[in-house]
């Protein structure tokens, strides 16, 4: 059975920063590519980072300099960096373990599994 926990969000003021967790278990981390969504109320939920089974990561571009994703394969655990946080970064972040894929155009995309946990609400304001 695969559970997904996420943590470490919380209220933070804008400039702040915050690290994300998210740990796998149920024999899905190690050979799985890992994704970081997030979505606000009303809206569908936004793949925001990638990393593959090796480490290669991907970023959206409303985030890129700012998220850092990395993966600890030992403890099946993925994490997501944030600095200089804004507003607009507001919103409940999930993990989810899927492939990322290269399109024929050289952009990355990310085919999620089923896989969710609760999330965990990151809120920026002053």
């Amino acid at each position: 059975q695969v559970r997904i926990v996420e943590s470490g969000g919380g209220m933070v003021q804008p400039g702040g920063s915050l690290t994300l967790s998210c740990e796998v278990s149920g024999n899905i981390f190690s050979g799985y590519g890992m994704g970081w969504y997030r979505q606000v109320p009303d809206k569908e939920r936004e793949l925001v980072a990638s990393i593959t089974h090796v480490g290669e990561t991907n970023y959206a571009d409303a985030v890129k300099g700012r998220f850092t994703i990395s993966r600890d394969n030992a403890k099946n655990t993925v994490y997501l960096r944030i600095i200089s946080l804004k507003a607009e970064d507001t919103a409940v972040y999930y993990c989810n373990p899927g492939t990322p894929f290269r399109r024929p155009g050289g952009t990355w995309g990310f085919q999620n599994s089923a896989y969710w946990g609760q999330g965990t609400q990151v809120t920026v304001s002053s």
